[in-house]
């Protein structure tokens, strides 16, 4: 039933000098197509509100119906303010609306089924907004709180939320294909002539985005009781193709059953030449590259001059050309992962690996030509809208990419000692807290010991880092920004490697991500419940890598500066948040207690330089910060810190405050770091985060900028394709490898199954002579240790220690593997270095250490008579203990 204060509000702009304005307030416009049985029903109950019989109008457009509709609405013309309007042109819901609108006698235009399964008691509800000025266009919506369907099939409810959902990127409510809306009459007027389908307040939303204020007002959609529903699925498939034009496509169905066709033609050619490349051996990388090539040119001459010919000059045009080759690259660098997967991890036949990815490889090219070679040039749409769709299409590569390539990439060392880190199980370990050990051991539960099992949770931080910063950025600025942001996590370095690689820093973001989240709900919008988020996401954050810890001095710094801030010093909140973080971190100080504070000692020496080489590197840290945002990046940053921003508000002055601090005091702090001792290359990375939404805001301005701000927008565009590619090329190179291009002596750090299976060998050999099991020392810190320890073929019981059997640092392995005594067993000595292999550290001759040292051996690690990189060992007769 209507509230009094609507109704009220309603009436009391009928009023005019005393006597009663019968002037129309709003038009209610009804389609009409074989509704006899609802009509009356609808009347009555329109009319039964508490309203002026005056204040509205009722509008009914009929489509042509057969049953008797148009009858019962003219027995209604006669007696209440109700007319109606017979089309005699094809069917078409959104034309049904125009006509209706046209004759309208009010500025304000209802829109509403005439089915019944909007509920006409929400009326007022809904029109209200917008006769109020309060907004332009009043959404009925069954997808915010308070709304909601009833006596829907639940395949119904999956299509309205599916098409809801793919209709989230390019506008801003909820609920985009309702069919109960108010709007003012002359936003009408906005919609294309193109417009059609089913569901016109998309196309007003679309059309107003970002110049109309939109509420959404819940209510509750009840299926119809009487009728058939004129839903089709044709009308499905117009609501997606009118979609995809909104957004910048030029998806149909005529262009998509062409490139299918142009497809199969590439199908027939990339799969006869891969079959016969593949015959005669010649690789699995070259065989797919050589056929995707010769594919590729058919399509592009095929769908240029015929799939998207109306979207095409004729001739040839480079920048196009461009855009398709590099499309084309994106989906042969994706391709070759999904090969590896089937070939590599599922063991398919290569013969019918090709298939699906082929078929990987048609969905990426289709939706890039789609979009981004032969986009829409009629009423394209806004920048703005641009930006979103192609946030959408990188982020979903990208984490396409990471998926692919998660378990066919082999571990880095890094990870590999991670890896063993699980294996010893702790509360805690000397040079990192348990989170990425506890993650690792929960992904390998569930997906087995291998490469995917070990990244899966570094690929899950990801979505929740992701996720995080998006609301971040949505309280700081708007949706627009939030995808921007996303995309900006998706290909900067900062982000990419942290989301498919497990390390410390994995779990760190996301943790840093959601501690930000919190903190700025906490100090900046005053929620008491953040409070409790942020205790756990600190707690949480510390537990992955102390260095979260920094953000806890920024929250102070913020909270002594921000005078509306300042009052939680005096309240228990963050104090409680506080002692809730201190207890999920308290496995780590009882590990430490029970270890001589051996972590903690460790991670201050390491921060200050004890016991290091200590040098001024401040010169390094801009090198570090430019590798991890680009040099695009890096200016953007630097722009966002130091321009001043829009201070209009004081709610934007605190935002800007919160932002400067919760970058700038980490930020100090390593700077102070890199003038005594050098810095690692990483640990700036989280750090940037809070910077990122003022980056990403930067980047869709489009009013007064200057110059360099101008440029830097500009330079955005190579900038993400150019990342884009070098991540798909990288992990496409390690992977399947590039024909003709060799791998760099850096390689010695990698590739470490192939040079396990070696040293497996000279195990196996010097085992076979000697009648004993041979101790293998890695000569490194941790690296070789953990690469062979992961890489060991299961059942094998090679005896692995680390270099701190020769005296030195071998972080947990002087836990794992302390100190041994002297040994007649075998010993054999692997490094990446020759040197390595003949000085310890500290320059002592190994060979004093050994029991009949042998000569330096090398060898070649090769795979598909390619040299991988390769090995350096040494074998001794037996251990002599470690030098004076």
């Amino acid at each position: 039933m209507d509230s009094p204060s609507l109704v009220s509000s309603l009436t009391s702009r009928s009023v005019h000098n005393g006597t009663t304005n019968t002037t129309t307030q709003f038009s209610v416009v009804v389609p009409t197509l074989n509704e006899a049985d609802n009509i009356d029903l609808l009347l009555t109950r329109l009319f039964a509100l508490n309203l002026p019989p005056d204040n509205f109008e009722v509008i009914f457009v009929d489509d042509g119906s057969f049953d008797g509709t148009q009858d019962k609405i003219r027995a209604w013309v006669k007696r209440k303010n109700v007319r109606l309007i017979e089309r005699r042109e094809k069917p078409d819901l959104t034309a049904s609306i125009l006509s209706g609108v046209a004759i309208a006698r009010s500025n304000v235009i209802v829109v509403m089924d005439a089915d019944l399964s909007h509920p006409p008691d929400r009326l007022t509800a809904v029109v209200e907004p917008v006769l109020s000025g309060s907004y332009d266009i009043a959404v009925g919506s069954r997808y915010v709180p308070g709304g909601g369907t009833e006596g829907w099939p639940l395949h119904r409810q999956w299509l309205s939320r599916i098409g809801c959902w793919l209709a989230r990127p390019i506008c801003d409510v909820s609920d985009a294909t309702s069919g109960f809306f108010a709007v003012r009459k002359d936003l009408i007027a906005t919609i294309t002539e193109r417009a059609r389908g089913y569901k016109i307040l998309l196309e007003l939303l679309v059309a107003g985005q970002g110049k109309i204020m939109v509420v959404e007002v819940p209510i509750r959609f009840r299926d119809r009781t009487r009728g058939v529903s004129k839903l089709s699925f044709s009308h499905q498939w117009t609501y997606l193709q009118r979609l995809s034009t909104l957004a910048g496509g030029t998806i149909s169905v005529n262009t998509a059953s062409k490139f299918a066709m142009v497809g199969l033609c590439g199908v027939i050619v990339d799969t006869l030449l891969f079959q016969m490349l593949v015959i005669y051996e010649t690789g699995l990388a070259q065989a797919h590259i050589v056929s995707f090539f010769a594919a590729a040119t058919v399509n592009y001459s095929l769908n240029s001059k015929w799939s998207f010919r109306s979207h095409h000059a004729g001739y040839l045009r480079w920048d196009q050309f461009g855009r398709f080759l590099m499309i084309g690259m994106f989906a042969l660098l994706l391709r070759g992962g999904v090969l590896a997967l089937l070939v590599y991890g599922w063991h398919v036949p290569a013969e019918l690996a090709i298939f699906p990815a082929i078929a990987a490889t048609a969905v990426v090219n289709y939706l890039g030509s789609a979009f981004y070679v032969f986009p829409v040039k009629e009423n394209p749409p806004s920048l703005e809208i641009r930006w979103r769709i192609a946030s959408v299409g990188v982020v979903a590569f990208i984490l396409l990419l990471r998926l692919v390539y998660l378990g066919q990439a082999q571990l880095i060392p890094d990870e590999a000692y991670y890896w063993n880190y699980a294996q010893h199980m702790d509360l805690s370990f000397v040079d990192h807290p348990p989170m990425v050990a506890w993650l690792i051991w929960l992904g390998t539960a569930i997906f087995g010991d291998n490469e995917f099992g070990v990244r899966i949770s570094a690929f899950i931080c990801g979505l929740v880092t992701m996720s995080y910063l998006y609301a971040l950025t949505l309280n700081l600025y708007d949706k627009s920004t939030s995808m921007r942001t996303m995309l900006l996590l998706a290909i900067l370095p900062v982000s990419f490697a942290h989301g498919m690689l497990m390390t410390p820093d994995a779990p760190l973001l996301a943790t840093w991500a959601a501690t930000l989240y919190y903190m700025e709900r906490a100090l900046v919008a005053g929620r008491n419940s953040a409070w409790l988020g942020m205790g756990i996401a600190f707690g949480l954050g510390i537990l992955s890598k102390y260095t979260l810890g920094l953000l806890g001095f920024a929250a102070l710094l913020f909270m002594i500066l921000d005078p509306t801030a300042r009052r939680w010093l005096f309240r228990p909140h963050p104090y409680l948040a506080a002692t809730l973080a201190l207890l999920l971190f308290s496995p780590v100080i009882i590990w430490n207690s029970e270890h001589n504070w051996a972590s903690f000692l460790f991670q201050s020496r390491r921060v200050i330089g004890v016991g290091m080489d200590n040098q001024f590197s401040i010169q390094y840290l801009p090198l570090h910060i430019l590798v991890l945002l680009t040099p695009v990046g890096l200016i953007a940053a630097t722009l966002a810190l130091l321009s001043s921003g829009d201070h209009k508000s004081p709610h934007a002055r605190r935002h800007r405050l919160f932002v400067w601090i919760f970058t700038g005091v980490p930020l100090a702090v390593f700077v102070v770091i890199s003038i005594f001792n050098a810095p690692r290359f990483h640990w700036t990375a989280p750090l940037w985060l809070a910077v990122l939404p003022t980056i990403a805001w930067m980047m869709g301005k489009t009013g007064d900028l200057q110059n360099v701000a101008r440029r830097l927008r500009s330079a955005w565009k190579p900038t993400i394709v150019a990342t884009i590619f070098f991540y798909a090329f990288v992990l496409h190179y390690v992977v399947l490898g590039i024909p003709g291009v060799p791998y760099p002596d850096l390689m010695k750090h990698y590739f470490w199954r192939e040079t396990t299976r070696e040293i497996e060998q000279v195990v196996e050999e010097v085992r076979r002579q000697t009648g004993q099991n041979p101790i293998v020392v890695g000569m490194s810190k941790w690296s070789v240790a953990s690469a062979l320890s992961y890489y060991k073929q299961s059942g094998n019981d090679m005896d692995i220690r680390s270099r701190n059997m020769f005296g030195g640092s071998g972080a947990m392995y002087d836990f794992w593997s302390p100190s041994q005594s002297p040994s007649t067993r075998p010993i054999i000595l692997v490094g990446m270095k020759r040197n390595h292999l003949e000085h310890d550290q500290l320059g002592n001759d190994l060979g004093q250490m050994l029991d009949r040292p042998g000569p330096i051996l090398y060898r070649a690690i090769m795979r598909d008579n390619k040299q991988l990189r390769g090995v350096y060992y040494r074998i001794a007769q037996g251990y002599l203990g470690k030098a004076n």
